[in-house]
């Protein structure tokens, strides 16, 4: 890894700045150096890596995908922009039918990207629902049985997908995850 990495923590920091996990008094950077260090860990490139620490900041920062592109590259921009979803203003069901109906066919660096944004997403709602159990849901617009739909969908999608390791072992956390918080599927 070079110094473009810590370029990209530097910038992902700098984006999320003053932001908070949703409900929770943890600096929002955590998430995407999370996201990072699965990326890191499974072995990915670069611009994976980098890809998955920028990966919020088109959607929840002013940062654009022309900023993207001219700090970090095209690849990355591409990447980011798979990555994201297109259109906040639709309705949250939309949105997500839209993301897994995406992957079926996305690249596969941007499949990458999305698993370890999810791995990471569910772990710490994981984590938060040991603590408080179904009150985690409360931070969500969308209830528990919808969170559920969508992260079992995304397990089936991403299983259609991922078929090397260290990422076969990660889906498989990913899953039991999902059957911690949700129970057995």
């Amino acid at each position: 890894m070079s110094q473009k990495l810590f370029q990209a923590i530097e910038f992902a920091t700098k984006a999320h700045s003053g932001q908070f996990r949703k409900h929770i008094k943890i600096p929002y950077i955590v998430h995407p150096l999370g996201v990072a260090k699965i990326l890191i860990e499974s072995g990915c490139s670069e611009e994976v890596v980098v890809a998955g620490l920028l990966h919020d900041t088109v959607e929840d920062t002013e940062v654009t995908l022309d900023q993207i592109e001219y700090e970090f590259g095209k690849e990355v921009a591409r990447l980011v922009e798979g990555a994201s979803e297109p259109d906040k203003s639709d309705s949250w069901d939309n949105r997500k039918k839209h993301t897994i109906d995406y992957l079926r066919d996305a690249p596969m660096n941007v499949v990458l990207v999305t698993f370890a944004d999810k791995l990471d997403n569910m772990r710490a709602i994981r984590s938060d629902y040991e603590k408080i159990g179904d009150e985690v849901f409360g931070r969500f617009k969308e209830p528990k049985d919808k969170q559920q739909w969508y992260f079992e969908s995304l397990a089936e999608v991403f299983s259609q997908r991922i078929a090397d390791e260290p990422l076969v072992t990660l889906l498989q956390e990913f899953k039991a995850e999902i059957a911690r918080v949700f129970g057995e599927v």
